[in-house]
């Protein structure tokens, strides 16, 4: 098992704010056990372990790490379609926006 490098109580801890606020960063952290408060990120991490990380067994943290980039980005960027892009892939989306950008 993948140990985490950084334990979330380190993000809700009262020096973090206070290094966060002397920095001029607004914190945004949603409730706990609310997961609509960030609903497209808990997708996109459901979305990669159900498809990814829980099907695969990792030697090391390294392997780890290569393989889910290279899953993001060769998989779940280019080839894999989203309903909520109108079945595209986020790729396709990124490319129409440029094209409608460049034209107006």
């Amino acid at each position: 098992m993948l140990r985490r490098p950084v334990e979330f109580t380190n993000y809700t801890s009262a020096q973090f704010a206070a290094t966060l606020k002397e920095l001029g960063i607004r914190q945004s952290v949603g409730r706990t056990g609310i997961c609509y408060d960030n609903s497209m990120a808990e997708s996109f991490f459901a979305t990669l372990k159900n498809e990814r990380v829980h099907r695969t067994v990792y030697p090391t943290r390294e392997h780890a790490r290569r393989d889910i980039a290279r899953y993001i980005e060769l998989r779940y960027n280019t080839t894999r379609r989203h309903s909520g892009l109108g079945y595209r892939t986020p790729q396709q989306a990124h490319d129409e926006y440029l094209e409608k950008q460049s034209a107006a």
